[in-house]
């Protein structure tokens, strides 16, 4: 029987949900002084870093198509940058999970007509309210209007060709989310892994939405299958990174995954795997674990004390 305190941890980190507009301020977001900063990979590829999730997009002959669209705040100024890079409309949108910071561009480009892709357990995450509880703060993702739903969904894979590209969206179930899509720009060895990937600290896990820390690493495995040494890794936050240092964070997680677990199953509360300090020669590299910790701790929970 789990101890009391790893039933109920979560509790007193469950802040009063904020809207997204309360939550972007919160992070300090300013859309009107923001700057998209671009990062050229060849091929017609490019990195777009503004506020929210990175966006890869592709331009050439064939059209534009952008994996996540960040903000709607931030769309005009997307939108602007493409343009300068030589492309026109957005005709294609691919939103790596539902979260607002990657997929609330939709709310712009639907109406405008892209197509908007996604993982279909995403889309139907769109459709309703969520609570997304980042332990610090929580925010109120509400439904999205029928318009901003994607318009094409997969299970498992779906390839593109466009742009001289063979784009493979792989989906390896639950991870960040329970719809997270990496997706491998084949011919220019380029790979965009959404939240799976975080490359500015510990990822999170959306413990209460489906994702989990086991899920998280197999999705990191999985990819790491179908990719090379010499790919280029695109995190949903921070900057670009190598196979190997993809690999690396990946191994890292196990490691961790694999310390919480034992700890877990054992029936220790939150406080008492805190007070472990399990993660101390990783914290240096990744930073802060609070939220990490404690939303790894709730998804391993649902595993042995359901």
């Amino acid at each position: 029987m789990i101890s009391s305190g790893v039933q109920a941890h979560s509790a007193p980190n469950a802040p009063k949900a904020m809207t997204v507009p309360e939550g972007m301020a919160a992070f300090g977001w300013d859309f009107d002084s923001a700057d998209v900063k671009v990062q050229e990979l060849g091929d017609g590829l490019f990195v777009l870093f503004g506020l929210g999730g990175n966006i890869v997009a592709s331009i050439g002959p064939d059209g534009t198509f952008i994996v996540d669209d960040q903000s709607e705040g931030m769309i005009p100024k997307v939108v602007e940058t493409i343009g300068d890079l030589g492309g026109d409309d957005v005709d294609f949108a691919v939103t790596t999970h539902w979260h607002f910071d990657h997929a609330e561009g939709n709310l712009a480009l639907g109406p405008a007509g892209t197509w908007l892709v996604a993982h279909e357990n995403s889309r139907e995450m769109m459709k309703e309210n969520h609570v997304v509880n980042m332990v610090g703060l929580a925010v109120l993702q509400e439904a999205y209007p029928e318009s901003a739903w994607p318009d094409i969904t997969f299970d498992s894979s779906m390839r593109f060709h466009i742009n001289g590209q063979t784009v493979d969206l792989m989906h390896f179930g639950p991870a960040h989310t329970t719809g997270d899509t990496a997706v491998y720009f084949r011919e220019a060895n380029v790979l965009h892994m959404g939240d799976v990937f975080n490359n500015t600290g510990y990822p999170f896990i959306d413990a209460d939405n489906g994702g989990t820390l086991d899920g998280l690493i197999a999705f990191c495995e999985g990819v790491l299958t179908a990719i090379n040494e010499d790919t280029i890794v695109v995190p949903g936050h921070g900057s670009t990174a190598s196979t190997a240092e993809f690999a690396r964070y990946t191994r890292d997680l196990a490691t961790i995954r694999d310390r919480l677990t034992e700890q877990v199953s054992n029936g220790l509360d939150l406080d008492e795997i805190i007070a472990a300090k399990l993660t101390s020669d990783f914290d240096e590299t990744y930073g802060d674990n609070t939220m990490f910790i404690n939303r790894a701790v709730k998804s391993l929970t649902y595993r042995y004390h359901p």
